[in-house]
């Protein structure tokens, strides 16, 4: 694999997977009471409980966008 492909994949990587969680960010908003009503009653969630773990789900996955897509990327821009 050459370093153009690699530095393409990267990108689109990024750019997939921050959509991704974009769309999971539009749900938590615009779908909140549905999905604590869902997923409340099969894992017996608080409100609170609910709204920190998508909180912290969303932290991780963007943090593991930025650490194993955008870095390595910028790092491949640098150094070509």
């Amino acid at each position: 694999m050459s370093i153009k492909v690699a530095e393409d994949l990267l990108l689109w990587c990024t750019i997939i997977n921050y959509a991704l969680l974009l769309y999971w960010a539009a749900l938590f908003c615009l779908a909140h009471d549905r999905f604590h009503r869902i997923l409340g009653r099969w894992f017996h969630l608080s409100r609170e409980q609910f709204d920190g773990f998508n909180a912290i789900g969303m932290t991780i996955y963007k943090l593991g966008i930025i650490l194993f897509n955008l870095a390595p990327y910028v790092a491949l821009r640098i150094v070509t």
